[in-house]
Formats: C-alpha cells, structure tokens, sequence
C-alpha cells in the first residue's frame, strides 16, 4: 500500500470531476455484463481499457485535479456483482487529496441497502450515491427507493442519478434490454419534492429531456446538473445559456472518466461561450461547496 497522501487546498486543484467511474475491481470483475460493456465501449469509442482505482488517482492527480468516484449497483437487474463500494472508499483513504468516495446500492435490496447506506457513511465517510435507473431498471419516484432517500437524507448525503439517453447497452440487440424510459428528470422531480434535504445531481446534458432537466433545478433549490457524458461541443444550446446565467450556481464539471476523459472534455469546453467569471464555478467552485470541501479549508 503506497503512503497516503495529504488532502490539497482547493487552491491547488484546477479542477473537481464530480463524475467517474469504478469499473474494474480488485479481483478484476466489473459491473456490467461483457455485452452491455462491449457496447458502452463502442458508443463511446472508448475501447475497454478500464483503469484500476489506483490507476484513476494517479490519472487525476498528474493533472491536480480531484474525482467523485463511483460503481454502478444494477445485481438485481443484470445478475452481475458490481465493484464493491468498499473498494471506491478504500482507495479514498489511501488517496484522499484525489478520489472523493460515492457509493452505489441497487434500489431492490430493500432494508439491506438501507443499512448499507449508514455503514458506508458512518464507518467509510462515503459523501453521496449514484443510481442509473436505466442499468437498475426502477423509476425514481417508485417508493421503492424511498427507503434508500430517507437514509441518504438523514445521512446529509447526496444522490446522483442518470438522466437522459444512455450509452450502456447502445447498439447491442434491443439495446442489452435497457430501457430509456426510467432515465426522464421529471420523475426526479417528485423526489426533490419529497426529499428537500437530500441534495440531488441530474447526472449528464438530459437528451432527449433536457427542458425538463433545467426545468426541476431551476425550480427545486437543491437540485444541480453535471455535465459528464458528453463532449461539450454537443451540448444543447439552452443548456450552455442556462449554465451562463439562472443556473451558474448549480452546473458541475463531470468528464464520465474513461468512457470520456477529462483532457478531452476541458478542451472542448474551452471553446464555449461561458463567461470568464461563470467557468470557475463550473470547474471547481460549485461543487466544492457542494461538496463541503470549502469548508475543510
């Protein structure tokens, strides 16, 4: 185990990629199935180079930058294990000045997931959860996974969930069975409603529902946008103008890192019209406060 490291000023990180991925365990499994992986690789052009935990903290600290690091839980739905959580919370510990540590529990396992939430907060210090409603085939208002938001609340935690399109199963035989319908930020919507407290990520720019995604941050106060996934020369233009000014304060910086890296997503958004004094909030600030890393400091 290599020493670990001390945890930089935000003053040293050019950047805060709230948005990447733990897709290869210790042992060498990942979360998806070999087709629905094959496929996301293809989508993406992204081959299946899959970097190891380590590996992702060295990526990020070479360019000072810092990561939310997540798994994708999906077991009930695709019958394969995820990485373990534990593991993203480990290489947290042995890399704090990089990997900021997120979790993910399948929305089917009930009172066990809710128990997992806890632990992993109180004995890892895992700072939020990641759901794909599409990978885990649930609704987000299904009450289902109320259980889950109420831990997650209570644990002053945030949730992440995927919004819009997919590139998980893209391209395979009736799309490896996903199923787009789950991923709409309006169904978000409702559990803003019901959890106030529970800050909240609309993860990626939200196709084909991306007024409904600037629709609920704009209007529930705890709710922000990341805007991994895509190359932001893609990017839909009332996203880029709303990032530019009623939701400045609520637009995160996320590359979806290694199925899109984040040398290749600054140097496109390099080149949006985004206001001189709006881009650092993007890159960095916003989600430190987010975070709570402004108050560490």
């Amino acid at each position: 185990m290599s020493p670990q490291q001390p945890r930089p000023s935000l003053d040293d990180l050019v950047a805060i990629d709230v948005h990447t991925h733990a897709e290869v365990s210790a042992s060498g499994h990942g979360s998806l199935s070999a087709e629905l992986d094959a496929a996301a690789g293809a989508y993406f052009h992204a081959g299946h180079r899959r970097p190891t935990l380590p590996e992702i903290a060295a990526h990020y600290r070479e360019r000072r930058m810092a990561c939310v690091v997540f798994t994708v839980d999906a077991e009930a739905a695709t019958g394969t294990p995820a990485v373990p959580n534990e593991e993203v919370a480990e290489a947290a510990r042995r890399d704090p000045d990089v990997i900021i540590p997120f979790a993910s529990i399948d929305p089917y396992k009930g009172r066990a997931g809710v128990r997992q939430v806890r632990r992993l907060v109180e004995e890892f210090g895992v700072r939020g959860f990641k759901f794909h409603p599409n990978v885990q085939a649930f609704f987000p208002n299904d009450r289902l996974a109320y259980p889950l938001y109420e831990a997650i609340e209570e644990a002053g935690a945030i949730a992440v969930f995927h919004t819009g399109q997919t590139g998980i199963g893209a391209g395979a035989p009736g799309g490896g069975g996903i199923r787009l319908k789950y991923s709409n930020p309006m169904l978000v919507d409702d559990v803003a409603a019901d959890f106030p407290g529970m800050p909240i990520v609309l993860a990626h720019p939200s196709f084909p529902w991306q007024d409904e995604a600037l629709a609920v941050a704009t209007h529930k106060p705890q709710v922000y946008i990341d805007l991994s996934g895509w190359s932001p020369k893609y990017f839909p233009p009332q996203l880029v103008k709303y990032a530019n000014s009623l939701l400045q304060d609520k637009v995160l910086f996320g590359s979806d890192y290694p199925l899109i890296s984040p040398d290749r997503w600054l140097a496109d958004f390099a080149q949006l019209p985004i206001k001189d004094e709006v881009r650092p909030k993007i890159l960095k600030q916003n989600a430190a406060r987010l975070l709570g890393l402004d108050r560490q400091q």
